[in-house]
């Protein structure tokens, strides 16, 4: 196609605080010392970036740069996921992570330093990873895809309330999670796994795939975005003030050792609430909604540019 250039480039100005717009000329001018032939544009508006990936690839862009966060990253991801023009996979993603949690860069160890991470997308190694798909159970709803970690319950309440708190960075997620605690109360829900079924009062059901979410903190045991399954953590009657006890053991992964938490590894699960009130679910750290929900992985769906060492 005549004029398209090599790499297109999407930044959120609103990421990180405003962190986008502030260090766009910075990260123009990396990218055009590491010789990058790209086009690029702005979001102007929430899931804009879904919007603008399936246009470019549409118009034959196959790489694609993401500036901003999760969220960000989420919305492209689904827009990839969404558009069947190409394979997937065959779309590949170079992140500069200046979001409030990067937590899927930090598990594939993509560092906030701009340089670093241009380096990275440079002379990095492509690596492809699983995706996760939630459909709704008797609605009419389009799929929402993960490539991080989806979650029902207390998590998605916290994601509700992070924005209050966006000026703190990362820890937002802390800030919310101890606010929640006041108010969130816990709901009926029937878990399917595969063949196995799990009933009862639950505080959150965590799906991951990678290792990281809400600013660093490690809420699944075994996550390999890489194995064709999903880590599933399943926090029952943990009471608040086992919470705010065990506030450490969010950050550095004992929290799942929790005789209340349940560990689990399965390619399927389905999801069903028994409550008027129904939990907020969230998608790497964007509210999607809520519901009864079934969610499937699609193996080594999604293929983006890391340091040449890996990531697990």
């Amino acid at each position: 196609m005549a004029g398209l250039k090599t790499w297109f480039v999407i930044i959120n100005p609103t990421s990180g605080n405003g962190s986008g717009k502030k260090k766009w000329a910075k990260i123009k001018r990396l990218l055009n010392t590491y010789g990058f032939d790209f086009d690029y544009a702005f979001t102007e508006y929430k899931n804009h970036s879904n919007q603008i990936v399936k246009s470019v690839i549409k118009k034959g862009y196959k790489n694609i740069i993401s500036v901003g966060g999760d969220g960000t990253l989420h919305n492209i991801v689904n827009g990839i996921m969404q558009q069947n023009k190409i394979s997937t996979k065959s779309i590949t993603i170079g992140v500069i992570p200046i979001g409030t949690g990067n937590d899927w860069a930090k598990t594939h160890h993509i560092p906030k330093n701009l340089e670093s991470a241009i380096q990275i997308i440079k002379k990095g190694k492509i690596k492809i990873q699983d995706i996760g798909k939630i459909e709704y159970k008797n609605e009419n709803r389009k799929p929402v895809y993960f490539m991080n970690l989806a979650g029902i319950g207390f998590d998605g309440y916290v994601v509700s309330r992070v924005k209050e708190y966006k000026r703190l960075g990362s820890l937002a997620y802390l800030f919310g999670a101890l606010a929640g605690l006041m108010s969130f109360k816990k709901f009926q829900s029937k878990v399917h796994l595969n063949t196995k079924q799990i009933s009862g009062k639950t505080l959150m059901i965590l799906i991951g795939l990678c290792k990281y979410s809400g600013g660093g903190m490690q809420l699944t045991k075994t996550p390999n975005p890489f194995d064709g399954l999903f880590d599933i953590s399943i926090v029952k009657n943990l009471k608040k003030f086992d919470v705010i006890k065990n506030i450490t053991k969010l950050f550095n992964g004992k929290i799942v050792n929790n005789k209340y938490v349940e560990s689990h590894k399965c390619n399927t699960i389905t999801i069903e609430i028994f409550e008027e009130n129904l939990p907020y679910i969230q998608a790497d750290g964007e509210l999607i909604g809520s519901g009864n929900i079934s969610v499937t992985i699609i193996p080594l769906a999604f293929s983006f540019y890391c340091k040449k060492k890996s990531a697990n």
